[in-house]
């Protein structure tokens, strides 16, 4: 990488003009799509493509858009946009609104527009740490990368990358998840392999055991297990004297010193927006002195510890169980005895956080690949704050237009499902029994989490697979690390990176069929 490569800036003005596009496009294919479809699609790869397009038009300063860095600020703006308009904001607003609150929409609203900005800071803090390393998988960043590469340079490895991509459409059009598949070449095995169980384990195992893992919150434990050991596993490597910070400076370009900083800073701004959801929510008259605290510090810490969990599998699979987590959330909250409109704000308040954190993840990693990985720091470091400010104000944007559209979007119906599931479990509320069985599922979630040490984040990618029902993507990850396995034996490691580049070509199949068939639903 030639260190005199200067990084185009995200608010130069024909750049400026593509993000505010881009980002209000992207914000209501986000909208659309949650409350008819109930799903949020990774727009990254229809971005970059856009760029590419631009780029290749020979008009004025469009052809400003071949730099592949200007390509994945525009892919950063896009998918910010859109994660952030339906994950982020429609989503969670529309549950006080489903339990008949609507007084509570506007203060949870303000609360979540708040929640992600801190979330996606966070993320820009946190990223190339010990904890979440640049190199992780981050797989979704990974296949916009080498699709941005491939434009720009062609070569053998656009052909793999093609190849790959044509695979994971056929697959995706046989219903096959090709996104889990394309993953099992990428990332931790250990982690990907306890995916995979996981989901087998949920889908058959009435046929298996005559059980449904389900009714009996099996899921749910053993993720409070996980996630609890995943919590001490992180306050120890923060505390650990073991890795020096003369080594750590030779890994990872951000210390513990930093990462103890975002800890802090993260803690008290989420107080300080739980805080105020209350406060303007009308919590105090709901609730007394000493549980209106209880209920500030429990949605603080849910908030947080909902942000690492989903951070930590999006990072390893490039899935991640946001909406079940949250469901955890709102089930302990009920066990606490907080009051109907409280326990609305707090799974919105939860429900909010870590999808900006993971998408950020995802792009951050595609930058990090095309600034060279890391070999030029002064790129690096430029690439991300421009990243940032494009990812700051595609979200600005994102709320505008939520702001804009939500009243019109509730008033035909149109809500996310999941929130009739998060609504009708406030309704009926949960027994004591079930506090029993999280405990009891959580010691072997927790002794799963505690063998896999904090690097292969076992027990948390098992219980992320059982919280999800999809047992094709279960068969889709085993049979595609079997195929690794072999691969990689058979070539004796040595063509790891074309690997690497036909999983990414998988994914982004996959990503493209999902996103072109989304829109042809919506228009049916």
């Amino acid at each position: 990488m030639n260190n005199k490569v200067l990084h185009p800036r995200a608010l130069e003005p024909v750049t400026l003009l593509m993000i505010v596009l881009t980002s209000v496009v992207g914000a209501i294919i986000g909208i659309q799509l949650i409350t008819t479809l109930g799903i949020s699609a990774n727009t990254s790869i229809i971005g970059a493509i856009f760029a590419m397009i631009l780029g290749r038009i020979p008009i004025g300063k469009l052809i400003a858009f071949k730099s592949v860095h200007r390509q994945n600020i525009i892919q950063t703006a896009i998918s910010s946009a859109t994660f952030s308009a339906a994950s982020s904001l429609m989503l969670p607003i529309g549950i006080p609104y489903v339990l008949g609150y609507e007084n509570l929409v506007l203060p949870l609203f303000i609360g979540v527009i708040l929640a992600m900005f801190v979330d996606a800071l966070l993320l820009y803090k946190f990223f190339d740490t010990k904890i979440f390393p640049a190199t992780g998988t981050w797989p979704p960043g990974i296949a916009t990368a080498e699709a941005i590469k491939a434009g720009d340079k062609g070569g053998k490895n656009a052909k793999v990358l093609i190849g790959g991509v044509l695979i994971g459409i056929v697959g995706s059009v046989l219903k096959i998840p090709m996104s889990a598949f394309g993953v099992a070449f990428i990332g931790n095995i250990w982690a990907l392999t306890m995916f995979g169980i996981g989901l087998l384990l949920r889908a058959y195992s009435v046929q298996l055991f005559n059980v449904d893992l389900n009714e009996y919150y099996i899921p749910h434990g053993v993720m409070i297990g996980a996630g609890i050991v995943a919590l001490f596993q992180v306050a120890f490597n923060l505390l650990s004297k073991r890795a020096t910070k003369k080594s750590e400076e030779l890994i990872y370009s951000k210390d513990q010193k930093e990462i103890r900083q975002g800890f802090g800073v993260g803690f008290i701004a989420y107080l300080a927006i739980a805080l105020l959801i209350a406060l303007i929510g009308g919590m105090i008259s709901h609730m007394s002195f000493g549980m209106l605290i209880g209920f500030i510090i429990f949605a603080t810490i849910a908030a947080f510890v909902h942000e690492l969990i989903v951070g930590i599998a999006a990072m390893h699979a490039g899935w991640f169980p946001a909406f079940a987590v949250a469901f955890i959330t709102l089930i302990v909250g009920i066990l606490i005895g907080f009051p109907a409109p409280a326990l609305a704000l707090l799974a919105g308040f939860s429900a909010a956080t870590g999808v900006a954190f993971a998408d950020m993840g995802y792009d951050l990693k595609t930058g990090f690949i095309l600034r060279g990985n890391g070999s030029d720091p002064v790129l690096e470091k430029e690439g991300r704050k421009q990243q940032m400010i494009a990812g700051m104000l595609a979200f600005s944007i994102a709320a505008v237009v939520v702001l804009l559209s939500y009243q019109s979007y509730f008033e035909q119906g149109l809500v996310a499902p999941v929130n009739h599931v998060y609504a009708a479990t406030i309704q009926s509320g949960v027994t004591g029994d079930v506090a029993k069985q999280l405990l009891i599922w959580a010691i072997p979630g927790a002794l799963i989490q505690l063998i896999g040490g904090s690097k292969r984040q076992m027990g948390i990618l098992f219980a992320t697979g059982l919280l999800l029902i999809n047992p094709i993507a279960g068969w889709a990850v085993l049979v595609g690390i079997l195929l690794r396995v072999i691969f990689t034996y058979m070539t004796k490691g040595k063509r790891e990176s074309e690997m690497t580049v036909f999983a990414a070509g998988v994914i982004a199949g996959d990503a493209l069929y999902s996103f072109f068939s989304s829109i042809l639903k919506i228009g049916k």
